[in-house]
């Protein structure tokens, strides 16, 4: 960052109108960039779907405010002041052991953590920054040490990166400020590149706030006066972030890293994000759901309310049952911590997965579509239909292309299975309460073979 542009600051700006019209726009979508084609792509990938659930972690400066991950763009604080976090940012309790020894607890098999959110602060060294975790009053590099924790514990390696950084004016209007939006792109390039050949291997990058779509350099057009540029609309601009360039150089330095779609390079999974954005079955494209384990920001929030585990279970299975992955986020305290609470809920996740985790790991979406039922999974010549908040003691599902050799009912209680040209028909007899009943139907066959077949409602009293 140049000296000259250490003396910007967004208290210059008065553009009341124009932060109100970014805050209607800023509700994340995938960028659903182009999916990766070459002859790997599915082998680079396939540990990835097996391992079906992962921890995300935001943590950063913001997490001294507790007021979440935007707090710096929602409260318009100038970044000379927000930069005087990293001056009280040296967390004493920061201990990535635990943090791997909690994601292990909850079943979960890779970790994603941020290695530089959209307030520029980096979490590792960079030769070409001051504004780093390395170079201020924490004076470690928390990426080596996360990295090297999670390696040891077993799991697979992530980190998220955004190519955004508020303190470039140039990400806003990149034509008005080119010579200051080519250093924000430099900035990109050479931090990416640091962390492709600093770390060892890495398993998953996972781009947030890149590309045209997102935020799109401002996300407004001038015509006449300010209005916020439709959601559908990419920035058309001449600037480009040289997305290709970037990732091509990430992959030849790491050939088995997988990446989402936030950014305009082809990508080899995609990514939705929220509790409303569970959406469709889709077994064509790699996906994950990310969510957060409390109600409200990604980053810090002291008291923020935890999800029940119920509505967690939910979220698993029903991304798993629609052949996707789940990604779970926390927000570690200042200190470096994970709230005890939080970590306690995880581990309950975990419990659940040790007694039932078989209908979760390796398995695929299917062959049953969701419906009022619930989901289904398979692996090999078994299927798993997990019925959700079930009030039936009968379910009945459509024709299966093969022969039913028998069932059980993992959660207890006895299940019964019957099968004719009309359908299969599960009959349930003291199946105790649960948030997911699962009964595994056995096959003469493997399940792969079924192309998916669409369920109606299909619950009896």
């Amino acid at each position: 960052m140049s000296k000259s542009f250490a003396r910007f600051s967004f208290a210059r700006f008065t553009f009341v109108t124009l932060f109100l019209l970014l805050l209607a726009t800023l509700p994340a979508r995938a960028q659903w960039a182009s999916m990766v084609t070459d002859p790997d792509a599915a082998a680079r990938i396939a540990w990835w779907r097996d391992a079906k659930f992962g921890l995300f972690m935001h943590w950063g400066l913001y997490s001294i405010p507790g007021r979440g991950e935007w707090v710096q763009w929602e409260e318009q604080i100038p970044v000379d002041q927000y930069a005087k976090l990293a001056d009280q940012f040296h967390p004493e309790k920061f201990d990535p052991d635990a943090w791997a020894d909690i994601a292990k607890s909850a079943g979960m098999k890779y970790t994603v953590l941020v290695s530089r959110h959209h307030d520029g602060f980096a979490m590792f060294d960079d030769s070409g920054s001051n504004f780093t975790s390395m170079r201020t009053a924490a004076h470690e590099d928390f990426v080596a040490a996360y990295v090297k924790a999670v390696r040891k514990a077993g799991l697979r390696v992530g980190l998220y990166y955004s190519p955004l950084d508020w303190r470039f004016p140039g990400f806003f209007f990149p034509q008005l400020y080119e010579p200051n939006a080519i250093e924000l792109r430099t900035q990109y390039h050479r931090q990416l590149n640091e962390l492709a050949s600093n770390y060892g291997k890495l398993d998953i990058l996972w781009f947030d706030g890149g590309g045209g779509d997102w935020l799109g350099f401002g996300g407004v057009n001038f015509k006449g006066h300010w209005q916020a540029r439709p959601r559908e609309q990419r920035y058309t601009g001449q600037f480009s972030w040289q997305d290709s360039e970037a990732v091509d150089n990430l992959r030849k330095k790491q050939p088995s890293i997988i990446i989402n779609d936030r950014t305009d390079a082809d990508a080899d999974f995609r990514s939705r994000e929220g509790d409303g954005a569970m959406g469709n079955f889709d077994n064509q494209h790699p996906w994950e759901l990310c969510t957060t384990l409390t109600a409200g920001a990604w980053g810090y929030e002291p008291d923020a309310k935890i999800k029940p585990l119920d509505h967690v279970l939910r979220m698993l299975v029903g991304a798993v049952g629609r052949d996707g992955n789940f990604l779970l986020n926390v927000g570690p305290r200042p200190d470096g911590q994970i709230e005890p609470a939080q970590a306690q809920r995880l581990h309950e996740v975990g419990d659940w997965l040790k007694q039932y985790g078989e209908s979760i790991y390796s398995t695929r979406g299917g062959p049953y579509l969701p419906g009022d039922f619930g989901v289904s999974t398979y692996r090999d010549k078994t299927i798993y239909l997990h019925m959700l908040d079930l009030k039936a003691t009968k379910v009945e599902l459509p024709p299966l292309p093969a022969k039913v050799l028998g069932c059980t009912a993992m959660t207890g209680g006895t299940a019964a299975c019957t099968q004719t040209v009309a359908g299969v028909d599960v009959v349930l007899t003291g199946n105790p309460d649960a948030v997911d009943t699962i009964v595994a139907l056995s096959l003469d066959s493997p399940a792969a073979a079924i192309s998916p077949i669409t369920t109606e409602v299909t619950a009896k009293p």
